[in-house]
């Protein structure tokens, strides 16, 4: 099962929130560092606020594009 951990940046819909996940990628041949984000968007019923660290896990889908579920929150 896969899990991310990310930061909230929108709540505008209804039980769903995008989730901004952000890693650190080094290039094969180039040895650089850069960073790589993904928005995901994620079924919320914990009420989690724009800025609130949380964990999502895989889980049936809920929509089209909801496919993950809020596991844990934490307030900032």
């Amino acid at each position: 099962m896969k899990i991310f951990t990310g930061i909230v940046t929108a709540r505008k819909m209804d039980k769903t929130a995008t989730v901004e996940v952000a890693r650190i990628v080094v290039h094969p041949l180039y040895r650089k560092r850069f960073k790589v984000t993904r928005k995901y968007h994620v079924h919320d019923t914990t009420d989690a606020k724009v800025g609130d660290n949380v964990k999502f896990a895989a889980s049936k889908p809920f929509s089209k594009m909801v496919k993950w579920q809020v596991v844990t929150k934490k307030t900032k």
